[in-house]
């Protein structure tokens, strides 16, 4: 008979929100204990997570389970990189990023039972500046309001929403000179800079939607100064997996670049901010992280009106500046195409 195999749930108690009592009474109803020993470490402060990982991979375990957000995943997962211990999530974040491009269920019972299914992939990861990185990276704007998200008393999507709104309209785009390994130069202004592992930041918003975590390359997508009546079209697109036809975003691919920017300012990786240089190096580091993936999901892409309907529907953007400027535009778009 096999011998069963070790297992670390670690919790996340603040992320996104949600009451982890039902993610764990989840874990108790259907973790198979023919196939686990388990057991269930909470974090306490910023880090923790990391350590609880470290030592989950010294004593030898199977599989660290993540149950938290994109954070939690971010400091579970940069422990386990080029071990034999694989990452698997039950995604409880604001975001969830990484589970969301994995197909990972939302719902914990399902989440579990992948687990149970152990259906491992070597993925890629990034680095930037030597922090690695699994979903996004990042500078510009979406760092700047991860700084300011990050010193929020509120947390959740819609306290990231109103920080956004309040400021888009104050924000100065800055000069970005992009630098591949052949030693070609490409310099731009932008709003933001984003180096994607994976097609999405969280939530359905997909800011690189071809990306592959398996082909051992950064999406590289600049979204250049634009007009602020343009941002609802914009904010569809990503929020569809449409590649923006606009010629304020483009998007290419590389192995590794390094940056030079104005000033040293905020970066972001997965959505946590730190202070970086005016140098940044971001580089890809192909199939090192062992994850437990849905072998099984039956993808089915959203459609623009199921897009659409979902906007119009989503109480959590409904009444905010943000979510009536995409609903309007919405509207306007449906009219001019006559659906």
């Amino acid at each position: 008979m096999n011998a069963k195999r070790k297992l670390l749930f670690i919790v996340n108690p603040i992320s996104g929100g949600t009451k982890k009592k039902i993610v764990l009474d989840a874990i108790e109803l259907n973790i198979d204990s023919a196939k686990y020993d388990w057991e269930i470490s909470y974090t306490s402060y910023k880090g923790h997570a990391k350590e609880l990982s470290l030592k989950a991979v010294e004593d030898k375990y199977d599989v660290v389970a993540a149950i938290g957000g994109d954070g939690t995943v971010n400091e579970i997962a940069s422990t386990l990189i080029n071990t034999d211990t694989a990452l698997a999530i039950i995604p409880c974040g604001s975001g969830n990023g990484l589970a969301r491009h994995l197909h990972i269920p939302l719902q914990y019972t399902k989440a579990v039972e992948l687990i149970n299914r152990f259906d491992v992939k070597a993925i890629d990861y990034g680095t930037i500046n030597e922090r690695p990185f699994f979903c996004t990276c990042g500078m510009g704007f979406d760092a700047y309001i991860s700084a300011k998200f990050d010193k929020s008393l509120k947390r959740g999507a819609l306290a990231y929403v109103e920080n956004a709104v309040r400021e888009v309209i104050n924000y100065k785009p800055e000069t970005y000179t992009l630098i591949n390994e052949d030693g070609t130069e490409m310099t731009y202004k932008a709003f933001c800079v984003t180096f994607a592992n994976a097609s999405q930041y969280g939530n359905n918003v997909y800011i690189a939607p071809k990306a592959s975590m398996e082909d051992g390359l950064i999406d590289v997508t600049v979204i250049e100064p634009f007009n602020y009546a343009e941002a609802p079209i914009l904010a569809i697109q990503f929020m569809n997996g449409i590649l923006p036809s606009k010629s304020t975003v483009k998007m290419f691919q590389a192995r590794k670049l390094t940056i030079h920017r104005e000033k040293e300012d905020y970066l972001h990786c997965d959505g946590e901010p730190f202070h970086g240089g005016k140098e940044v190096v971001v580089e890809a580091h192909p199939h090192s992280l062992k994850v437990v993936i849905n072998k099984n999901a039956k993808i089915k892409p959203i459609t623009l009106i199921q897009s659409l309907s979902i906007i119009f529907r989503n109480k959590l953007y409904a009444n905010t500046i943000l979510g009536q400027t995409i609903s309007n535009s919405s509207k306007e778009i449906l009219e001019k195409i006559k659906i």
